[in-house]
């Protein structure tokens, strides 16, 4: 398959979703520019295209998933907004372009990432946006969202990153850090799209176990950038990650260690998908991309 060409296509139907699930509006005022100034501010999408991949893995109807796939959109780019603070990571650029609180602000900063949250608990709740869908499976797949960007995901690989910060170097809690920080939503991604695809139960728990393989791949993929990127391409300066002296996979093994056990859970990853024929080749081939991307 043309993988390119795939992105394309379904990153442009989620560009399109999210504007009309957040749009311009004056009565929206400051802080509705500062929510859209980053959830706009470009990025490949790969969140919601993985929800969209999962329902198609089980025979569903990506478009019945979108609006949970908007849903997981608006969490990361809230999470992006937080990341980037002066309280946190202090970074100056994200994908090229001054970060929310260069803009906007630091406590406008912080109400727009709020607001983000906000707004993806309103749509994983939208009578109109869910309707026709088993009401069920709605609220399984909107629990799997805010579960994987909370304390027992997203959120508490964050505090443990705090935490963690000029530590000695442990696999154990890196390996925490990474299921929990990175690969809890982008678990989350593909399996509420299985279970809005209409997906039985053991195919779910296949995409989960898909999902925690390239999670973990992509937060290696992640640091191997940040040590040894190009900053024009990610965007953003490179090196941050030493400096703070974060715990990462290089830190631990060593880049070529780091690197060939992303390689090893992307093509595990790939294995299950292909399970799933050709449904599930997307994501098989999302899999790899995600330990070859230069960005």
């Amino acid at each position: 398959m043309d993988l390119k060409q795939y992105l394309k296509q379904r990153a442009a139907w989620v560009q399109d979703n999210l504007a009309r699930n957040l749009p311009e509006e004056k009565a929206g005022g400051e802080i509705l520019k500062a929510m859209r100034y980053s959830l706009f501010a470009g990025g490949k999408r790969i969140r919601p295209v993985l929800c969209l991949a999962g329902a198609e893995a089980v025979g569903g109807d990506p478009q019945k998933a979108m609006f949970c796939a908007c849903a997981l959109e608006m969490v990361h780019s809230y999470s992006l907004v937080h990341d980037d603070l002066p309280a946190m990571d202090d970074d100056d650029l994200r994908r090229g372009v001054p970060t929310n609180h260069k803009v906007f602000g630091e406590g406008m900063a912080v109400l727009a990432g709020d607001g983000l949250l906000t707004q993806a608990m309103v749509l994983l709740t939208d009578p109109k946006a869910t309707a026709g869908l088993d009401p069920a499976r709605v609220l399984r797949a909107a629990r799997v969202v805010m579960v994987g960007a909370g304390y027992q995901g997203m959120v508490g690989g964050q505090a443990a990153d705090l935490l963690h910060e000029n530590s000695e170097p442990d696999l154990a809690t890196v390996q925490f850090i990474h299921a929990h920080k990175t690969g809890a939503l982008l678990t989350a991604s593909v399996e509420s799209g299985a279970i809005l695809g209409g997906g039985g139960e053991e195919d779910i728990r296949q995409l989960v176990r898909y999902g925690r393989r390239i999670g973990l791949a992509f937060q290696i993929a992640d640091d191997l950038l940040n040590l040894e990127g190009d900053p024009e391409k990610l965007g953003k300066a490179v090196g941050s990650d030493q400096a703070a002296g974060k715990m990462t996979y290089p830190a631990v093994m060593g880049p070529a260690a780091a690197r060939e056990e992303g390689r090893k859970m992307a093509d595990e990853a790939a294995g299950i998908a292909r399970r799933f024929g050709p449904a599930g080749e997307p994501l098989a081939e999302l899999a790899l991309y995600i330990m070859a991307r230069t960005h």
